[in-house]
């Protein structure tokens, strides 16, 4: 097994692959990573509200370095990975149990917006980012239209929020740049109100975000839930690629 010291050496290491590349985080304190062949873990605290202990490489070289990295960086750090391959390690690892199914997306330039999405703009102000103190109107929109949201006002690198809102100035829809890294960012915290779903306003907040982030980082990813294909809808028109990815962890 051999440690990884530097985000170079993650990028090396996995093929610039942007979930690894993303897990490593900069390399920022906390973080740490090991290579075995061709398999790479990036364990990476806190990314995303988890322990997140992210993996790639064949399997035969993925389950020893995964064995590895638990025992260096700790139990509570979750498998995660594309779908087959975290599977596999399951079924290697006794210890393990699969916990979850959803999805990974990227992309470095986004489709352009379609004309009649453009045209029908007028209702709304432009999406924009959101001074701080509209952090109790973003809590309580999520609170509302997405209760399961990872990423809060408040939480350590949700670093901004972008919103929508009407005319009269009520808060629509919003999206986050949360737990970025240097060379990919992360759009989370998507939702739109209720009763104003169904106008594009969650796509015209993720273009907004996804735009900044794609400037600032080269490249923008997310995570999203399987079932939730309302959402895929959304994202596959703004040009994000899916992958199929799985987390695991230690049974009970």
């Amino acid at each position: 097994m051999r440690e990884l010291v530097s985000e170079a050496e993650v990028v090396a290491a996995s093929g610039d692959d942007d979930l690894v590349v993303w897990a490593a985080q900069g390399m920022r304190p906390g973080v740490r990573a090991w290579a075995y062949g061709d398999a790479v873990a990036v364990a990476s605290p806190q990314a995303s509200r988890r322990d997140r202990l992210v993996v790639r490489g064949t399997p035969g070289r993925v389950v020893p370095l995964v064995r590895h990295a638990l025992a260096e960086a700790g139990l509570s750090y979750r498998p995660l990975g594309d779908a087959t391959l975290i599977e596999g390690v399951v079924e290697a690892v006794p210890e393990l149990r699969l916990e979850a199914h959803f999805s990974w997306m990227g992309t470095e330039k986004l489709v352009p917006p379609r004309e009649e999405s453009a045209g029908s703009a007028g209702r709304e102000r432009p999406a924009a980012w959101l001074a701080d103190s509209a952090a109790p109107e973003v809590a309580g929109l999520l609170a509302t239209a997405s209760p399961g949201s990872y990423a809060v006002p408040g939480l350590p690198r949700v670093r901004r929020w972008a919103g929508v809102r009407d005319g009269p100035g009520a808060l629509l829809a919003v999206a986050a740049d949360a737990w970025s890294a240097p060379t990919v960012g992360l759009l989370a915290g998507v939702a739109t109100a209720v009763p104003a779903r169904g106008r594009g306003l969650g796509e015209r907040v993720c273009r907004f975000v996804a735009s900044a982030l794609i400037a600032e980082h080269g490249r923008v990813a997310l995570m999203v839930d399987d079932w939730n294909q309302a959402a895929f809808a959304v994202y596959e028109r703004l040009g994000f690629a899916r992958r199929r990815v799985a987390a695991a962890g230690l049974r009970a």
